[in-house]
C-alpha cells in the first residue's frame, strides 16, 4: 500500500511537557503503517479556549502513513490513551493532545473526524510549527498555503521557540 504524508498536531499543559512529546512521537513511531519523517522545533504558546490553565508545548510532526484516516485517528488516540489522557473539558488542560491536522490532500467530514482539522486555520499554536515543515502545501478546504495561513492568524506573536542549548 502507498504512503501518505500526514501532519499531526502534539499538544501538552501538564506534567512533564517535554517528556510527553517524546513520549508521543515515540509511540507514534513504533506503531506498524506510520513512520515519523520529521517534526517542527517545540514551541510554547498560549493556551486556547480556556485561558485559565497552564501553556502549552506544541510541536507538529510529519509521518508517511499506510494508514487510512480513521484508524489513524484510533492511532491518536491510543497513544493519549496509553500517555495518561483522561477525559476533561473541553480545551482544558491535558497531558497530550495529537490531532490530525492534514492527510495528504484529502477532505474528511464523518462525525468523528474533520480533515483538515476544522479549526487549524484559526490556530496560531498548530499553524506555525506547520508551516516550519509544510509552508507550501495548499490547505484542501480553502486554498491557501499553510504559510499565508500561519502569516495571517491571530495570536502567532504568543508561539515562542523553546531553544534549549546542549
Amino acid at each position: 500500500m502507498s504512503e501518505t504524508v500526514a501532519y499531526l498536531g502534539l499538544g501538552t499543559n501538564l506534567k512533564d511537557r517535554e517528556a510527553n512529546l517524546g513520549k508521543a512521537l515515540d509511540l507514534l513511531s513504533a506503531e506498524s503503517g506510520v513512520r515519523l519523517v520529521r517534526c517542527s522545533r517545540i514551541y510554547e504558546t498560549e493556551p486556547w479556549g480556556v485561558a485559565d490553565q497552564p501553556r502549552f508545548l506544541n510541536s507538529v510532526a510529519e509521518v508517511a502513513t499506510t494508514l487510512d484516516p480513521e484508524r489513524l485517528l484510533d492511532v491518536c488516540k491510543d497513544v493519549e490513551g496509553r500517555i495518561g489522557r483522561q477525559p476533561g473539558i473541553r480545551w482544558g488542560p491535558r497531558l497530550i493532545d495529537v490531532d490530525i491536522l492534514l492527510y495528504g490532500n484529502h477532505i474528511v467530514q464523518l462525525p468523528h473526524l474533520e480533515i483538515p482539522h476544522p479549526r487549524l486555520h484559526l490556530r496560531a499554536f498548530a499553524l506555525v510549527p506547520l508551516a516550519e515543515l509544510a509552508a507550501n502545501i495548499v490547505h484542501p478546504a480553502l486554498g491557501k498555503t499553510i504559510g499565508e495561513l500561519a502569516g495571517a492568524v491571530e495570536g502567532s506573536q504568543g508561539v515562542i521557540p523553546v531553544w534549549r542549548l546542549g
